[in-house]
């Protein structure tokens, strides 16, 4: 399974772990709730949930009828399949939830990983944070010492670009400072912690990489499509 089919198997089963849904509330939550899944395409969830199913992670069940198919019988409709999550599946998304390694803090997977903090106990959160912010650090030392080699050969533009990426970066890496400390202090996170997100509005970008802008688990946002855009 690719990376990225394993993210969209985590958010699934987390997200079912909450409630049963049928596709379109699951597909809606992946947007909305978890914006790091707006890059995924509708076509992957489908086969994504039948695999879940013929793992016995996800059972499948017929839900309500809808009151206009009952008005109209021979309009056809029928009623949608509500997924639900198994022992299995539960018990698969809980060794998923401790699992602490390397992938937990690559951009994508983290996102969807601190987007389910919630159903984290504390010890997995401070690995996962804690290893995040190593790995950030890494990545800001290497993009200092690639700035200092290349600063006389770049072009005013390109130079803003990468003092830009640096900066967010940097953003980054104070606000997990600040979430490990509440971590260590026992305190629980914030619900206006989004307004001191990492990135500010670069947070809010589709693939940012970047957790800023998430929920806490089980909350929903509007659909970007509802409204205008920026």
């Amino acid at each position: 399974m690719s990376r990225r089919s394993g993210i969209l198997e985590f958010a699934i089963l987390g997200l079912l772990r909450e409630s049963p849904m049928h596709g379109y509330e699951l597909r809606k939550r992946l947007n909305t709730s978890l914006g790091v899944f707006r890059a995924f395409s509708y076509g992957s969830l489908y086969p994504c949930l039948k695999t879940l199913v013929g793992q016995g992670w996800l059972i499948e069940e017929p839900g309500s009828t809808p009151q206009d198919a009952l008005a109209t019988p021979l309009a056809g409709r029928r009623a949608k399949i509500v997924y639900r999550l198994t022992a299995e599946g539960k018990e698969h998304f809980e060794e998923l939830l401790s699992q602490t390694g390397p992938d937990a803090y690559e951009d994508e997977h983290f996102a969807a990983r601190f987007a389910f903090f919630g159903q984290t106990s504390r010890d997995v959160r401070m690995r996962v944070l804690e290893g995040r912010r190593s790995r950030l650090e890494e990545r800001l030392e290497k993009m200092r010492a690639s700035l200092a080699r290349t600063r006389e050969r770049l072009d005013g533009y390109t130079l803003e670009l990468q003092r830009h990426g640096m900066e967010s970066v940097e953003r980054e890496v104070r606000w997990l400072n600040e979430l490990i400390e509440s971590e260590r202090a026992g305190r629980e996170r914030p619900r206006d912690a989004d307004a001191a997100s990492p990135t500010g509005d670069a947070a809010q970008q589709d693939t940012s990489g970047t957790p800023g802008g998430l929920p806490r688990s089980g909350e929903t946002r509007p659909d970007p499509s509802d409204g205008p855009t920026s």
